[in-house]
């Protein structure tokens, strides 16, 4: 039933909606700057009109309407376009992260001039190439030996800068792992509170504007993805695990791996699982830390253990100016003192592992020698064992070549006597994780007789005569003694060789030449120290590599590479990023010229409301002042 004083509540109507307008709009102007801010629009619908059908409806021509009223204040926002930046933000954070990184590790290769570990390489070189033709002058020896030091401090302050760089990158890695935790917190607080308001029917729009945000920081750090359940339950999900569900949030711990040099692996608090992250920051981080910087530190220490091992092998067999024999050039420190190798890996207090670096054969090679031998050799690699098979038209260079490409963590060669060495590699990294030591040769096997009656190396061909790492007193299997193998180092020899102290010394103990039939070397003998210098290009199969020269060369070259790589991916994810956040922009931001219109709108349009107030009022006035006067 219309009233009298229906046109006093249809412009009060009026006036609260457009008011709300006006609030609305100075809301967005307000925040036209506010991170994550979505513009709202306030829908001003007609309000229920008089009469709805019914028996009680009264006689009228058509329906009465009542007014305007605000539905709702929507936010605008493109879900769909919301997810799209999600799944791409986890690209962008990943490649941001290892593109800074990359640059700085960058600056570690680009030393030049006489500052570089190349340059001091080489003068070294030649150091042992001016003392062979000087062998008699004790000048030439200090000077091989200030070089060596010169080198050896090069290595060190190479070592210790990656081996920064990695602290560095894992301490970022728990920084992550916090920030994590705690944006997930908030999600959770978030969900809370919009879950409360939404039951009572109002939209928080700005509480999920907040929440919207936190899902784009996070990520960036980890790939994740967000659902709605069909009662509107938020939920954030990474690696295919519930990461948040409404109200609740799942947090990560991080565990210090004590195998792993002290660095962290995350797990699930609640599950006590392990969780390895590939995509975001956070994924850059560990693969940073556990896989690039720490491929370039076994690099390092591979370069570094072959450099000194083949030094210290010629040079303990000739001898010095004072006549002494057996010293080493650089000072070895084995990983284990038992002189077989054992090592008590379990703890329990009982020898069960062998750690062996290097094995010689007893027998002087050809390497265009055809053995005319066929059988398989087997030997460790990072999954398993692998096999390498030989043929009776294959030459001792085909076989050791086919050892050294087949992925094995074993390597091989022809020493100065012809001798076939095979040594321990750098262990690979499986799943982020090194779970094999370096320099450990794990197996060596041979179902036919290279190895066994040819190479003179094992003893028995077949699982039998078998040589393996995990049981005590391994070196049984081998032929010869204590001579013909090699104890496995302490960890990073990169970071800790050093020239012997005993020829810093005594620099006249520095050995230049061989002796004969027992005698000592004379006095400008310098065989040694050619032999020695001819090191520099001799193929002498640092890992896959053939020669030293090859080593620089490659790791320069491959640094080049990730940062090239690195800088052009993360170029094109931030071009992709731009464009979704420019289009997202587009639809959510706030307009500067569309909100100043709005405000007039609203402003005539509460202007008009207050005016028909005005008049109604004046309408009223005559009927109850003045009706009947």
């Amino acid at each position: 039933m219309t009233s009298t004083f229906m046109g006093l509540e249809i412009g009060r109507r009026g006036l609260h909606a457009h008011q709300q307008g006006l609030a609305v709009t100075g809301h967005n102007l307000d925040n036209i700057k506010t991170e994550g801010y979505s513009r709202q629009r306030v829908e001003i619908t007609p309000f229920e009109p008089i009469y709805l059908p019914g028996l009680n409806r009264a006689l009228t021509p058509g329906q009465i309407g009542q007014g305007a009223s605000v539905e709702r204040i929507e936010r605008i926002r493109d879900e769909l376009l919301d997810k799209r930046i999600v799944a791409q933000s986890s690209g962008e954070g990943y490649w941001t992260v290892r593109d800074r990184y990359i640059r700085e590790m960058e600056q570690f290769y680009l030393e030049t001039g006489a500052n570089s570990v190349r340059s001091k390489m080489d003068k070294f070189w030649d150091g042992w190439q001016e003392l062979s033709q000087h062998a008699a002058d004790t000048e030439f020896r200090t000077a091989v030996l200030q070089r060596g030091k010169t080198l050896i401090d090069g290595i060190h302050n190479h070592f210790n800068n990656l081996k920064r760089l990695q602290t560095q990158v894992d301490e970022d890695v728990q920084i992550n792992v916090e920030r994590v935790n705690e944006i997930t917190r908030q999600i959770a607080m978030l969900n809370k509170d919009i879950t409360r308001i939404k039951a009572i029917g109002d939209n928080p729009n700005d509480l999920m504007d907040r929440r919207d945000l936190l899902v784009d920081n996070l990520s960036s750090i980890i790939d994740v993805t967000v659902s709605h359940l069909d009662h509107d339950e938020f939920m954030v999900h990474t690696s295919g695990h519930v990461l948040v569900q409404g109200q609740n949030a799942r947090q990560f711990d991080m565990r210090k791996d004590i195998d792993y040099e002290g660095y962290a692996h995350i797990f699930w608090r609640d599950t006590k699982d392990q969780i390895v992250f590939t995509k975001g920051s956070l994924g850059a981080l560990l693969e940073l830390r556990d896989v690039t910087i720490e491929d370039e530190i076994q690099g390092l220490d591979n370069m570094t253990m072959n450099f000194t091992d083949l030094i210290n092998e010629i040079h303990s067999t000739a001898y010095g100016a004072n006549g002494t024999t057996g010293n080493n050039f650089f000072s070895e420190y084995p990983f284990v003192t038992n002189v077989n190798g054992n090592y008590d890996r379990s703890g329990d207090g009982v020898f069960d592992s062998s750690y062996i670096y290097r094995i010689n054969g007893q027998n002087r090679l050809e390497s265009h020698a055809q053995p005319g031998l066929e059988g398989m050799i087997t030997l460790s690699g990072a999954d398993g064992d692998i096999n390498v098979p030989y043929y009776p038209t294959d030459t001792v260079t085909d076989i050791i070549t086919r050892i050294n490409n087949s992925g094995a963590e074993v390597a091989a060669r022809l020493n100065r006597d012809g001798i076939l060495s095979l040594k321990g590699t750098p262990a690979e990294t499986v799943e982020g994780r090194r779970v094999n030591p370096d320099f450990v040769i794990r197996h060596v096997e041979d179902s036919g007789h290279f190895l066994v009656g040819y190479a003179g190396l094992l003893l028995e061909s077949g699982a039998e005569g078998a040589f393996s790492w995990d049981r005590a007193d391994a070196v049984t299997s081998l032929r010869g003694g204590a001579e013909n193998y090699a104890l496995a180092p302490v960890a990073h020899p990169s970071g800790w060789i050093e020239v012997n102290p005993a020829l810093l010394k005594d620099p006249t103990s520095v050995a230049a030449g061989f002796g004969y039939n027992g005698r000592a070397a004379n006095p400008g003998n310098g065989d040694a120290a050619a032999e020695i210098a001819l090191i520099r290009n001799s193929p002498v199969m640092v890992g896959k590599l053939a020669t030293f020269d090859d080593y620089f060369a490659d790791s320069v070259g491959r640094i080049a590479l990730l940062g090239e790589q690195s800088g052009m991916a993360k170029e094109t994810e931030n071009r992709i990023m731009k464009y979704l956040t420019d289009w997202r922009r587009s639809i959510s931001g706030v307009n500067m010229d569309e909100e100043l219109a709005n405000m007039i709108r609203y402003q005539q349009g509460y202007n008009a409301a207050a005016r028909f107030i005005t008049t109604v009022n004046s309408l009223l006035d005559t009927i109850i002042n003045r009706l009947g006067v």
